[in-house]
């Protein structure tokens, strides 16, 4: 399979889309979900033209997970959270919506449940949880 320059995420990295950017290095890029489950769900994408984990090279797989880390630790100090849920998915049957590798991060607390999946997010409250995960990566 081909990577698609046009789907959200090479849009967003090329600054035709806006986004709530928290955080942005040489190799990856990590912004607030539109659609968050948790409140401080954050994705974070390779800058790298790649569809997902399967066809990454190794060293931009390495930088995004590392990247991951980083905003795991970052959304678990601003949310007070009692721990971390991090998903991705490959490919279709895998359950892969937009084709450009990303890693969902969202903070999670002990007995209660996620969002239900495809609900648009308050924006300004996006735009306050952005604030919060750049406060703590600020330090």
């Amino acid at each position: 399979m081909t990577y698609d320059n046009e789907n959200i995420f090479a849009k967003i990295l090329r600054g035709e889309i806006p986004s709530h950017k928290v955080y942005e290095d040489n190799d990856t890029f990590a912004l607030m979900d539109i659609m968050p489950r948790s409140p401080g769900h954050v994705l974070v994408i390779p800058k790298a033209p790649v569809r997902n984990m399967l066809d990454a090279d190794p060293a931009s797989l390495a930088a995004t997970i590392s990247t991951v880390q980083h905003m795991a630790r970052a959304v678990k100090q601003a949310f007070a959270a009692d721990g971390v849920t991090v998903q991705q998915a490959n490919e279709k049957a895998g359950g892969q919506e937009v084709f450009h590798l990303h890693f969902h991060v969202l903070p999670r607390y002990d007995k209660v449940r996620m969002d239900r999946p495809g609900q648009m997010g308050d924006m300004e409250e996006i735009a306050r949880n952005a604030a919060r995960i750049r406060a703590v990566l600020e330090g």
